[in-house]
């Protein structure tokens, strides 16, 4: 299959891992943002291909699994009200509440659907001009512009029971922030190519720059993985600190001019909440002054809400690369895909997901 088969070459593959054993020569650890990266090193056994002087850990680039509970509540608010059409992505049906999911609302007869853009939950209010509509807007900058073009779009044509909730956020301040604590243990980063297809590096250059990390914009794929992972050994192995961008293919340093754009015409850069983190300033988006009229949070009128996460969760501690997922005590035992108690045993991109489906003993 051109263009998938070649990045899962076992000759290149093997290739790679000597070039890698033959590189590292001192104990390093790294950590991948993505957590479709995550993924792809536990369902092809990179890890235990490595040697044991390397260490992977795991990052927050689940943006389901950052989503702060306050605003799964707020959803399910939302969602519970009369004449509400409420659309989502459908790992967020799933991801708990303090209280209830969206799925077990669904259940209770409110109006829920599943759907795979924010253009189609446009499409439902359009037809439905006598239902409000909204839609939960989550996700990286991966995510948000065609967000941000649905909002856009029904401004341009007047649907005025459109709306969504709005809980993107961005990387490269989740980066800064986990290098700046005191419990760090990163010594390099694989950025995310996917978000960067769409915003571009310069942003990492200054933060490798500061902290002294390699930061290498890497792809999704095993050979994507591992090349990554050569390229910020050699880095780091020659006491060098800079971005390099392994996903050429489609990444540019500039990213892609017209999605910036319209990021910039529709949301304001704010604080936020993230998940088992907490509040990371200028992290998140939030729609402009001059579209709140499609801001789900002021047009129901929803108060801030402050929710305590569960005391048996470690989830923050796995999301920060503190602790792995076998270290939980409730990992695969109370806590499960059909009984999380987390964001990231739900998400298809959460790394307690990843570990129980690829690695559960």
């Amino acid at each position: 299959m051109k263009y998938i088969d070649e990045f899962r070459n076992r000759n290149a593959v093997e290739v790679l891992l000597k070039e890698i054993k033959k590189l590292a020569k001192h104990n390093w650890t790294i950590m991948e943002i993505c957590g479709g990266q995550t993924h792809t090193i536990l369902k092809y056994g990179i890890e235990d291909l490595l040697p044991e002087s390397i260490n992977l850990i795991h990052g927050p680039g689940c943006p389901v699994c950052v989503t702060p509970l306050e605003m799964i509540d707020k959803a399910v608010t939302i969602a519970s009200q009369n004449n509400v059409v409420f659309t989502s992505y459908g790992d967020m049906l799933r991801v708990p509440g303090s209280e209830y999911d969206l799925l077990s609302v669904k259940a209770k007869g409110a109006d829920v659907r599943i759907v795979y853009s924010s253009l189609e939950a446009l499409k439902i209010a359009e037809e439905n001009p006598s239902k409000e509509v909204v839609f939960f807007a989550v996700g990286f900058e991966t995510t948000a512009p065609p967000n941000a073009m649905s909002v856009l779009e029904a401004k341009r044509r007047n649907i005025q029971n459109f709306s969504i909730i709005c809980s993107h956020v961005l990387v490269p301040p989740a980066i800064k922030a986990l290098l700046s604590s005191n419990n760090s243990r990163i010594q390099a980063f694989l950025a995310a190519g996917h978000v960067c297809t769409v915003m571009g590096y310069e942003e990492y250059i200054p933060i490798a720059e500061k902290f002294k990390v390699p930061i290498i914009v890497t792809g999704f794929e095993p050979l994507d993985i591992l090349e990554g992972i050569f390229m910020a050994i050699k880095q780091l192995e020659s006491g060098m600190y800079f971005v390099e961008n392994q996903y050429s293919r489609s990444v540019k340093k500039e990213g892609n001019i017209h999605a910036k754009k319209i990021l910039n015409d529709t949301f304001d850069v704010v604080d936020r909440q993230w998940r088992g983190i907490g509040i990371i300033p200028m992290s998140g988006l939030k729609l402009k002054p001059e579209l709140e009229m499609f801001d789900a949070e002021k047009k129901f009128q929803l108060q801030n809400l402050n929710r305590n996460e569960s005391e048996l969760c470690i989830a923050g501690e796995v999301l920060q690369g503190l602790k792995k997922p076998t270290e939980c005590n409730a990992f695969a035992t109370i806590c499960k895909p059909e009984t999380p108690l987390g964001a990231p045993m739900v998400s298809s991109e959460g790394a307690c997901a990843a570990y129980y489906r690829y690695k559960k003993i």
